[in-house]
């Protein structure tokens, strides 16, 4: 992506310096009310599906009857964030928000064994708080001044070993190592929040007008990523099952 608009410098020394300020900041605004936008509504098309597909004994039985129909399901969702990301440079940006969109859905259909799990009043609770908790840190790695960057390659590494030990849990099923991988992954997904928000805005700051949509979707893509994730480990905590 191509630069756009570079920081002016501390201190206005000119109009103009202060006008080209005021444009970047209303311009990676405009860009932020799109990312938080397409978010949304990823969010709601992965709970309208899981509402349309719990509500359907035939689509219960098509997906989570057979477990291959489940994990070619998960297989399809993981390719998308992967194929999304590595061409969203070359992807145009309707085709890119499609797919966003598309994998919103399967993750919806994936999801819906939560309703079956869980009391619907704690998936309520445990979504207001991971609303709040949310939009906290996503505010703080808007405004802050602080560079997040250097905690960037330390969450990534702590996120790559909480997949392992996730995945050796499901071997080992062990209650103790299931809440503390709970606990890392809600600490994980906060400071992801916080320095993807920030990372987005630095995207979009770097950013032509031309490309600002396929910013929006790529941001959207991350931010939602963040907070399915942050919802799920959270309602490991406090989901009451029925």
């Amino acid at each position: 992506m191509n630069n756009y608009i570079n920081n002016a410098p501390q201190g206005y020394s000119t109009a103009a310096q202060a006008q080209s300020e005021l444009s970047l900041r209303n311009y990676v605004a405009s860009v932020m009310r799109r990312v938080y936008g397409k978010m949304f509504l990823g969010l709601l098309a992965t709970a309208l599906t899981s509402v349309l597909v719990l509500s359907n004994q035939t689509l219960m039985n098509i997906f989570f009857s057979n477990p291959i129909a489940f994990w070619v399901l998960a297989a399809a969702e993981l390719g998308l964030v992967f194929f999304i990301s590595a061409r969203i440079d070359k992807l145009q940006t309707g085709t890119a928000t499609a797919l966003f969109y598309l994998y919103s859905v399967l993750n919806g259909v994936t999801l819906t064994p939560i309703f079956l799990i869980y009391t619907g009043s704690s998936i309520a609770f445990t979504f207001a708080i991971t609303s709040v908790t949310f939009g906290a840190m996503a505010l703080y790695g808007y405004f802050t001044k602080q560079d997040l960057s250097k905690f960037g390659a330390i969450l990534f590494m702590a996120l790559i070993g909480l997949i392992v030990c996730s995945i050796v849990n499901i071997f080992l099923g062990s209650d103790t190592m299931g809440w503390i991988i709970s606990i890392a992954g809600v600490a994980i997904f906060v400071g992801l929040t916080a320095w993807d928000s920030q990372k987005i805005k630095r995207m979009a700051e770097m950013t032509d007008p031309g490309q600002a949509g396929k910013v929006a979707t790529m941001g959207a893509l991350m931010l939602y990523l963040d907070f399915i994730n942050l919802f799920i480990y959270l309602l490991r905590i406090f989901g009451s099952r029925d």
